[in-house]
């Protein structure tokens, strides 16, 4: 039933079940477990070159597929079912790093790739229940809750882990290493119990003609090449998502790869995991501050200081040297995380065809995913050609004036009229 207070709750609980492999496996223990136990090599920018390349290959992977699946899953009324599906492949890849054995980084690559898929793959299916369960006038709403309690939630269990991991002989671990690996286990567990309500509370609108899968995927790949047809004529909208795709590239490599970068320059693991926690409790509270400010000074002026404020996290981590240095980028991301992701998804709606916005945001979705797939390796590939991290870093600012420079491009005010006669054809 469409705004159901049941229904919105329960798929609301999905962003809280999934998000923790986001802030626990993605973002905090992986990186720094892959290089500390499961990497053979002591040549710190050869790890990250292979970590680099295991986020991209994750990320071209589920976007290759994404406009085929989602075909699949609106014409063949499978939305739920894929995204079991893609849940039970993530989850189970996640439980399963806790057998990977010291110095098996092959097989630990393995699992991480395969539930990374599983992590965005879901994702797609989850937005697109969306509209099935909430109207137009709760729809923003419900799409806040889910943000916020996958805040919540990925933080939450971040933080007990992190408590493991610093004092695991309060909780009986042993050591550090079965506490990560305990870790691993428990984003499983909590991925798995609190996707239940979704899976019980939330009724997937039934189409009256089903088709075949042959059919949906051919469906697919003509949808596809139709948004792309009116992208490049809505000029506008083709130049916004080539500078989008350049600066969140970049955004989405520091989220994946800072704690990769500061255990090459040797700092300790627990100083970088309390600077990441530090970074999900300031996001929340920091997103709706910086929504409030671009009021002032205007969308596309926000997203400009937010570039400037990656930009400047780049060159201030060519220079970090203590452990402090690092407490200080993760409050500065924080700040602007939230902000950049938000703000980008606002402008984008303003200047697409409010009557097309389902297939231009899917391709939009679409596109974000293919985030992350340039930025980790080009970190990797110039720290291993130079043998020095810091210049890997500093690299990743390519993008970050790539984008602002294309941004500079996007004339708001002419893509909303172009949007508004796009509407009329």
């Amino acid at each position: 039933m469409v705004d159901s207070k049941k229904s919105i709750l329960a798929w609301s609980f999905y962003d809280w079940a999934n998000s923790a492999f986001a802030t626990t496996v993605m973002a905090g223990f992986f990186p720094v477990f892959f290089k500390e136990y499961w990497s053979t090599t002591d040549n710190v920018t050869l790890s990250t070159w292979y970590l680099g390349l295991a986020n991209s290959t994750a990320s071209i992977l589920i976007a290759a597929l994404s406009p085929f699946l989602g075909a699949i899953a609106d014409q063949g009324t499978a939305k739920k079912k894929l995204l079991i599906l893609f849940a039970f492949i993530g989850i189970i890849s996640t439980g399963a790093l806790w057998i990977v054995q010291q110095g098996s980084w092959q097989v630990a690559i393995l699992f991480y790739v395969v539930a990374s898929v599983g992590f965005m793959g879901g994702n797609i299916f989850y937005d697109s229940l969306l509209p099935g369960i909430a109207s137009k006038e709760k729809i923003d709403y419900t799409s806040s809750l889910g943000f916020a309690l996958g805040y919540i939630g990925g933080g939450l269990l971040f933080l007990i882990n992190v408590l493991m991991y610093l004092h695991p002989h309060i909780f009986g671990i042993p050591d550090g290493a079965t506490a990560i690996k305990l870790s691993f286990l428990s984003v499983a567990i909590w991925w798995a119990v609190f996707s239940i309500p979704i899976m019980i509370f939330v009724e997937e609108p039934k189409i009256h003609e089903p088709v075949g899968i042959f059919k949906a995927i051919k469906g697919g790949w003509s949808q596809l090449i139709s948004t792309i047809q009116k992208v490049r004529q809505l000029k506008v909208v083709g130049t916004f998502l080539i500078a989008y795709w350049l600066y969140i590239d970049g955004v989405d490599t520091i989220i994946r790869m800072s704690i990769d970068y500061g255990t090459s320059l040797g700092f300790p693991s627990s100083s970088l995991i309390t600077a990441l926690l530090l970074v999900q409790f300031i996001a929340f509270p920091a997103t709706l501050v910086y929504n409030w400010f671009s009021s002032k000074i205007g969308i596309k002026n926000a997203i400009y200081i937010g570039i400037i404020g990656y930009s400047s996290i780049t060159i201030f981590g060519v220079f970090v040297s203590e452990e402090w240095h690092f407490y200080v980028i993760a409050v500065v991301i924080g700040c602007f995380q939230g902000g950049i992701q938000a703000l980008s998804r606002s402008m984008y709606s303003r200047i697409i065809p409010k009557d097309q916005a389902a297939e231009f945001f899917g391709f939009y979705n679409m596109l974000g995913k293919f985030a992350a797939i340039v930025g980790p390796p080009l970190m990797g590939y110039v720290g291993l050609a130079t043998g020095n991290p810091r210049l890997g870093i500093l690299s990743i600012i390519i993008l970050f004036i790539l984008g602002g420079y294309v941004l500079s491009k996007v004339d708001l005010k002419e893509g909303e009229m172009m949007a508004e006669s796009f509407d009329l054809k």
